[in-house]
């Protein structure tokens, strides 16, 4: 049977009928000095072969299927991985162009979903990888994965099993004309085989349930019901007064924090990492309004939250988009991270959260301007993503820092942390038609953060 893309994975890749809620991933891993090219090249073949979805490009089915992963007869690796000499004078800005013009650009949908490009002639010798991948690929914890492939825990480039292929290496059958009809049956037939199986699972439990306790099993019935529809419920309009327009347009712009400082601001605030990130978030936001005269309560937040099992294979996308509003007008940070925490912790024991996939399935069956209007009033989105904890090399050279930036998919600004080392890096992406002074969104967020890390060193 072939490999389905899972509902959550379905969805994205529908939506992207309106090109402002595409799923691209753009990374920049920066370099000391350009690596061996030949090391590179037999990096992303062993890749190929460990990942095989990066050398499978994505069928539409029949309805109701979903699209499905098929080798790509015509794969080439020289189109998807290629090498550049930056102009003059080669500072990071270009590099962060290079990547800002991947993340506005469309995939070639007759070829597996990403591109990578080695850019020499940096200054200093430096060089950078510009990565970019679509969603459906692989989340940001999948791409941690994936890069431990990539790399090496010393400069010298360490000799890897010789990779001989595998069985998707052989050439595909021919397609006949009824194949998309079988395809679709035999999902279907696979679907109601599930189904089968749950209901003998759990339909005797859930009736004796029922029988013994009528009244809790209509409260959970009804506490399900709830959940769901805070999970797909439309929103009407923005939370933020001036966040509002929405373009194709986007301004890529980083930023790094301590990471020991960030973890101790939130131990001492009573949260986590990842309360005091969003905690900076948030201020940022808050002060931007402020410079604009606009006080501020709550703004509509997504925030992707990982379902990946130890179980999963490497790569792939195991999350689900949960929003919910943030109060970004807590003036206190210590008081702004307590409630963040109380609030991503009832997000996380969501009664829905695992029905994530089977009401995708559901939302990819609703009407167009339904599912943009799930996404489209959403005011920013903030992913956190565990990265490497120790030094990397590649080819030669060592990674001296990662740049992540996730799509806005519909939200005015993304801003997405990645630690490496002792460093979280913030890889912000800003919709221009949300967020048009860019520099002072980004001069905001600097000192919302600093709000944030204050509270390390006042502990």
């Amino acid at each position: 049977m072939p490999q389905f893309m899972i509902n959550s994975d379905a969805f994205a890749w529908q939506m992207e009928a309106d090109a402002a809620l595409r799923s691209t991933v753009v990374s920049i891993v920066m370099l000391d000095r350009s690596p061996d090219w030949d090391v590179l090249v037999e990096r992303f073949e062993r890749i190929c072969v460990e990942v095989p979805m990066f050398r499978q490009r994505v069928v539409e089915t029949l309805p109701p299927a979903p699209p499905h992963w098929e080798r790509d007869p015509d794969f080439d690796l020289g189109y998807h991985l290629r090498r550049v000499t930056a102009p003059a004078p080669g500072t990071f800005a270009t590099v962060l162009e290079m990547a800002r013009l991947a993340e506005m650009g469309e995939f070639d949908r007759a070829r597996p979903l990403w591109e990578t490009t080695l850019v020499d002639g940096l200054a200093d010798g430096a060089a950078a990888l510009v990565c970019k991948l679509h969603h459906s690929l692989s989340d940001g914890i999948g791409a941690v994965q994936v890069s431990m492939i990539l790399f090496d825990l010393a400069r010298e480039p360490g000799d890897g099993e010789p990779q001989t292929g595998t069985s998707d290496d052989a050439e595909p059958d021919a397609r006949g004309r009824l194949d998309p009809f079988k395809l679709s049956a035999r999902y279907d037939v696979g679907l109601v085989g599930k189904a089968a199986q749950l209901a003998v699972r759990t339909a005797p439990a859930a009736l004796l349930k029922a029988v013994r306790r009528p009244v809790a099993s209509t409260r959970t019935a009804a506490g399900m019901a709830a959940s769901v529809y805070r999970m797909v419920r439309p929103i009407n309009q923005c939370g933020s007064p001036i966040m509002t327009e929405r373009r194709l347009i986007r301004h890529l712009d980083t930023h790094e924090v301590s990471l020991p400082a960030l973890k101790a601001a939130g131990r001492l605030a009573g949260g986590t990492l990842n309360d005091a990130f969003l905690a900076g978030v948030a201020a940022g936001l808050r002060r931007y309004h402020s410079h604009h005269g606009v006080e501020v309560g709550d703004l509509h937040m997504t925030m992707p939250m990982s379902i990946r099992r130890e179980d999963d294979p490497v790569g792939g996308n195991r999350l689900t988009l949960m929003r919910f509003d943030l109060p970004v007008g807590l003036v206190d940070p210590a008081e702004r991270i307590a409630q963040i925490h109380e609030l991503v912790a009832a997000v996380r024991s969501e009664p829905s959260l695992p029905y994530t996939q089977a009401i995708a399935g559901g939302l990819i069956r609703l009407p167009r301007w339904y599912l943009a209007s799930v996404l489209r009033h959403v005011d920013f989105l903030a992913s956190d993503v565990p990265g490497i904890p120790v030094p990397v090399y590649l080819g030669g050279a060592r990674v001296t820092m990662q740049y992540p930036f996730g799509p806005t998919i519909g939200a005015g600004v993304n801003v997405t942390l990645m630690s490496y080392v002792d460093t979280c890096a913030l890889g912000i992406n800003v919709d221009v038609g949300a967020i048009p002074d860019y520099d002072v969104f980004h001069d905001c967020l600097v000192a919302g953060f600093e709000e944030v890390l204050a509270l390390a060193e006042a502990g």
